[in-house]
């Protein structure tokens, strides 16, 4: 349904490619020691997962998530990996103990919940003494999404800007800020920088009006006409490489600290 994150296979050609781009350097930058306990939390259809099962070692990673067809996603994604389990949950009320996890981490979530204090408190709370609580958004503010293209083009139509709630809270300067307030020790931030790439103008315009998230439901209410005028006014703004190409920078802000201990 547009307007929800809910379909795993179209997040995946969405967002979840991209989302696998910034782990790579993410998880390089974290350096947990393996064999830990993991906690993925708004794990969405298992990207993230996979990456930490990959580069981390974990002896046991939890995934939660809202969204049923995400869960169902993910568990036939990581089916045989025997370190990895995921479950319903909330970010913001953690159905776990106090000090069950070695790192908790969260990646594309912060700026979608209604309370992101209250998620990094959850956060700090179900990691143990000297653990690591680690998260990257979209540097939305600095237009870092890659979606940016599609939200600036409606924006210059008069069609709105579908941003997420909190979309000022994924500067690292705020991310680092939120870490801070939480209690959360040796804070620090940065700025993960990569290439999105399509094939073509099609692809691009395939892939990016996939009708789930906050620009799913916008493209959903334009007429035919206003979709033309959209794809017009974003092919003014791509121009196409030599080899037909769409190419353009997205960045994530990143953050991570200790729970004290």
């Amino acid at each position: 349904m547009a307007g929800s994150f809910s379909d795993g296979a179209a997040y995946e050609r969405l967002m979840g490619r991209w989302s696998r781009r910034v782990a790579d350097p993410f998880l390089s930058w974290l350096d947990p020691a393996p064999g830990g306990e993991w906690i993925d939390i708004g794990c969405g259809n298992g990207a993230f997962s996979e990456e930490i099962l990959a580069r981390c070692a974990p002896r046991r990673l939890l995934g939660i998530d809202p969204a049923p067809d995400q869960i169902a996603f993910a568990r036939s994604r990581l089916a045989n990996h025997p370190a990895a389990e995921f479950a319903l949950g909330d970010a913001q009320a953690l159905d776990s103990a106090d000090d069950s996890f070695d790192v908790a981490g969260m990646a594309l979530v912060l700026v979608f919940l209604p309370d992101p204090q209250r998620a990094v408190r959850e956060m700090a709370r179900v990691v143990r003494p000297s653990g690591l609580v680690a998260s990257y958004m979209w540097d939305v503010p600095g237009r870092g999404l890659p979606l940016w293209p599609v939200y600036a083009a409606c924006a210059s139509l008069g069609h709105g800007s579908p941003l997420p709630p909190s979309s000022a809270l994924s500067t690292a300067e705020a991310m680092h800020r939120l870490w801070v307030e939480a209690g959360l020790q040796s804070v620090e931030s940065r700025r993960i920088e990569i290439t999105v790439s399509f094939a073509d103008f099609d692809d691009f315009w395939d892939s990016n009006s996939i009708p789930i998230g906050p620009q799913g439901a916008l493209l959903a209410s334009l007429s035919p006409s206003q979709i033309d005028a959209v794809k017009a006014v974003l092919r003014d703004m791509l121009p196409p490489e030599a080899d037909g190409s769409i190419r353009y920078q997205a960045a994530a802000s990143a953050v991570k600290g200790r729970v004290a201990g």
